[in-house]
């Protein structure tokens, strides 16, 4: 376990060029390796913080960060110390739970309002939640102000695997979150438990109306897809598509295009096995379940999902980028229809758990360590 630090660590900005290298071992069903390709880009630490868990961008120079140990931070690409966010509930931080994600409502421009979620903890145990508020700011100091929790997973209980990532969906009325098995797996097989599924609501946290049970009521309303372990990636495309990466097991990482009331079949099926050895039928044994577009097998532990539409990388247009934990890489993934294929992995020197594209281009990434990197990479 890292040691804990008090608040975030600045660091000179200093820039560092990381050849970026194709992995030699391709997933499964991307076909035959490909000869090793470079593609260096320079690399600016911006700031380190305690294991950092989330981006949201503000834009090109300003971010907001937050921490699994329960911090928010305003940061400046131009300069000056990060600016502790007060007013963030308490959060239970043990093992992969605390404060997760953070976005910018679609509004946010307007009134200043994001939304974030956090594993909450309480009378038996500790469950997800999603909150918004109004981010604050004032002579150097910011807070949240009108804060309201919105959604709760409730029963709450014990376990890792939270999910807890946002979307908000393209015409900015409603929003998808992901709500992760927390190490139940049976649950994302219950229609009327809030784990292992994606949810589709709206802004105020309700059932959205399009959702393929709206009428049924309790979570059967809020459910959009169903079967899904532990998913930290989740981002709309430039078409509009919805697709969303999961941890498998032993083996087995998934990127999913997310369609209505598709079962992707957690823990029916799964390319990976047990950790105990033991196998898990294989998706193509049951065909009512969702195949996945892409897995990994050795697994890469995805973290983080961003669509690249930006001009600093041309070749990378239209491109997915996933962090990698376990392989502690970037890895750049090409979408054609319904399939996906890994043109690139590049190695960095930490653990990715998030990534996010700016409006100027650079791609932003985090790193899941203490200290962790906040780094811009920018082409050479």
């Amino acid at each position: 376990m890292h040691a804990l630090l008090r608040g975030p660590l600045l660091a000179a900005a200093a820039i560092t060029t990381l050849t970026a290298t194709l992995a030699v071992a391709a997933p499964e069903n991307a076909g035959p390796n490909k000869a090793a390709t470079k593609l260096p880009f320079q690399t600016q630490t911006v700031a380190r913080f305690d294991l950092p868990w989330a981006i949201a961008v503000i834009d090109a120079d300003r971010l907001i960060i937050t921490t699994k140990p329960g911090e928010m931070f305003l940061v400046d690409h131009r300069g000056g110390d990060p600016v502790n966010v007060s007013g963030v509930p308490k959060v239970e931080a043990a093992g992969q739970n605390g404060l997760l994600d953070v976005a910018l409502a679609p509004d946010f421009a307007e009134n200043r309002r994001i939304y974030f979620t956090y594993v909450e903890p309480g009378e038996g145990g500790s469950s997800l939640a999603l909150a918004r508020a109004t981010l604050a700011e004032q002579q150097g100091a910011a807070r949240l102000d009108d804060l309201e929790v919105i959604w709760r997973q409730m029963p709450k209980g014990k376990g890792g695997q939270p999910g807890g990532i946002i979307a908000f969906a393209p015409d900015g009325m409603s929003l998808f979150l992901t709500s992760g098995d927390r190490m139940r797996p049976k649950t994302a097989q219950d229609a009327d438990l809030a784990l292992g599924k994606v949810l589709h609501l709206t802004l105020d946290g309700k059932p959205a109306q399009n959702n393929p049970a709206a009428d049924a009521g309790g979570v059967r309303a809020e459910t959009w897809s169903t079967g899904h372990r532990n998913p930290y990636g989740l981002a709309f495309a430039a078409d509009g598509r919805l697709w969303l990466h999961e941890m498998g097991p032993k083996g087995g990482d998934e990127l999913n295009l997310i369609e209505p009331g598709v079962n992707y079949g957690w823990p029916a099926v799964s390319y990976g096995d047990n950790y105990n050895g033991t196998p898990i039928p294989k998706p193509p044994t049951r065909p009512e379940f969702r195949e996945p577009a892409l897995y990994w097998t050795p697994v890469i532990a995805p973290a983080g999902l961003a669509f690249y539409d930006g001009d600093l990388f041309p070749a990378w247009k239209g491109s997915a980028l996933i962090g990698g934990l376990k392989t502690q890489s970037l890895s750049r993934v090409t979408i054609k229809g319904d399939a996906a294929h890994e043109e690139d992995r590049f190695a960095m020197e930490g653990r990715i758990r998030d990534v996010a594209v700016a409006s100027d281009g650079a791609v932003w990434v985090i790193e899941d360590e203490s200290p962790g990197r906040l780094l811009r990479l920018s082409p050479l």
